[in-house]
């Protein structure tokens, strides 16, 4: 069973509780989200398996004791597996987020920190959590961009599963999004710091 370290609404840490009991009382934690991102300008996106819309490269809980470079290592090795150095991840940012469903108990209160690192070059062996993940997307992150902000109608990308990669246009309604969240809210921090930095 996960434990996670919880926290006051100031991320003072308070105590360690189960992931069960941290969901069903609306407990502060920590999640990490994790971006991957290469020297030709693309993001790379997972296909979530449960709704095959596009989302971080991985994402999860950090449990009890792990730092957050930890957990991002450890969500890149468990979803898509890769075992990489995080040692130079870039924090872009910490989303406090709020999230309720009450018809199945279930109060979400993390503190989101996203980081992103390069992708080696060489690296094209994935292997993904099937019951996480189907594959990956790697887009451009300027077209990306230009895409979520309406300059655009779709955007030309290559769709990475397990067998095969294959070129697929996006629009839009690929996005994976919450009720009452717009794709160019929840992605287009990560996509204008992502294109800054490899501007430097």
């Amino acid at each position: 069973m996960e434990h996670l370290d919880i926290y006051d609404e100031y991320m003072n840490k308070i105590g360690t509780e189960t992931r069960d009991i941290v969901h069903q009382n609306g407990l502060w934690h920590k999640t990490v989200h994790c971006w991957m991102y290469d020297d030709n300008g693309n993001i790379y996106f997972q296909i979530r398996a449960d709704s095959n819309k596009l989302y971080t490269t991985a994402s999860g809980h950090v449990l009890s004791g792990e730092t957050v470079r930890d957990a991002f290592r450890r969500e890149i090795h468990e979803e898509i597996g890769l075992d990489m150095d995080v040692s130079c991840a870039i924090p872009l940012e910490v989303v406090f987020w709020r999230q309720d469903k009450p018809q199945k108990n279930w109060h979400d209160r993390a503190f989101a920190h996203i980081y992103a690192n390069k992708l080696p070059t060489e690296f094209t062996d994935f292997h993904f959590q099937p019951d996480e993940v189907t594959g990956l997307v790697r887009i451009n992150a300027q077209e990306c961009l230009d895409l979520l902000m309406d300059k655009r109608a779709s955007v030309y990308a290559t769709k990475i599963t397990a067998n095969a990669s294959t070129d697929i246009d996006i629009t839009k309604n690929d996005f994976l999004v919450a009720s009452d969240e717009k794709p160019i809210v929840k992605y287009g921090f990560v996509l204008q710091s992502i294109i800054q930095h490899l501007h430097i």
